[in-house]
């Protein structure tokens, strides 16, 4: 999808300009896919708040085809925490969290248009845009990613709650477990991501792509294994699995990222144990931000969840 830039638009933010011409997608969708490097502007990335001119010339890879409309599903939730506002939601590994190309029930959207939409009552707004497939989802997680998300319930937290994560102003800390024994006791990762060229579901790290910042922290050392803290000041697709794996150390159970590592494990309990996880090893533990509607400083933690538990004990 290409756009040439008429003088009447000189000046316009680049994801508000897009919002008026790509009406499917939200203004929070849009500018995710601008993050992603999805978006070129005369043939290089830009940011949301570029200012367009006359004559740009915008091109738009529309990666993830909203759908038309989807159904509320009663699907067990578990709520972290929940006010009139907002609610923060621990993700189980497996659900993904919007519907698109060939996933249209069974997601985190499915579910918190059930929850929190579709009950008529004083703290649920009913008409936030169920219809246009937006239900609050802020932010995002990766379907075997399990952890921490916030949902909000209307349109002005959901603008607050996205300025922040625009800002760098939320706290988000991820559990990962990585192949082979980390030298040093912690790290930052500096590294720009971008998708790869001819596998537009992958991503990398390249030279011309989106600033993306890493911090990681040892938390214990196994046998080929290391568990660490991963706090991500940028939210890139997929940035914890490109970043750790750049320092060859990825991910365990990432079959996108790690290279068949999980193949090379010796230890045949081991290697087996990582088959019937079914899901890699990353989790969402700590997600810190400030509350749109009472500026109070809100901190929510979520513990490993049973199989990573389990998966920890025997290696």
């Amino acid at each position: 999808m290409n756009f040439t830039i008429a003088a009447e638009d000189n000046g316009r933010r680049l994801d508000a300009f897009l919002s008026s011409k790509i009406e499917k997608w939200s203004r929070s969708r849009l500018q995710r896919l601008i993050d992603d490097g999805d978006v070129l502007v005369n043939q290089n990335p830009a940011k949301s708040s570029y200012k367009v001119r006359e004559n740009d010339e915008i091109e738009v890879e529309l990666t993830e085809l909203p759908v038309e409309g989807f159904e509320p599903e009663n699907i067990p939730l578990e709520i972290v925490y929940e006010d009139e506002s907002l609610a923060v939601i621990n993700k189980p590994s497996g659900m993904v969290v919007h519907p698109g190309a060939g996933v249209t029930a069974g997601t985190l959207a499915n579910a918190v248009a059930f929850h929190f939409y579709s009950r008529k009552d004083e703290l649920r707004n009913t008409n936030y845009e169920v219809r246009n497939n937006r239900v609050g989802i802020v932010h995002r997680l990766d379907k075997d990613t399990s952890g921490l998300i916030v949902i909000a319930k209307n349109e002005e937290i959901h603008e607050r709650l996205s300025e922040q994560f625009r800002k760098r102003e939320v706290y988000k800390s991820y559990i990962a477990l990585v192949h082979g024994e980390m030298e040093a006791g912690a790290g930052t990762i500096e590294a720009p991501i971008a998708r790869e060229k001819h596998n537009r579901t992958k991503m990398g790290v390249r030279a011309h792509g989106r600033y993306a910042l890493s911090l990681w922290k040892v938390k214990k050392t196994f046998e080929k294994f290391t568990l660490v803290a991963v706090e991500i000041k940028t939210g890139r697709t997929h940035q914890i699995r490109v970043h750790l794996a750049s320092i060859n150390h990825p991910v365990v159970g990432d079959e996108t990222y790690n290279a068949g590592r999980d193949k090379t494990v010796r230890d045949l309990d081991v290697r087996r144990a990582i088959e019937g996880l079914d899901r890699f090893f990353l989790h969402a533990e700590k997600l810190a931000f400030k509350h749109p509607a009472t500026e109070e400083w809100l901190s929510f933690a979520a513990p490993l969840p049973a199989e990573l538990e389990s998966f920890l004990e025997l290696i």
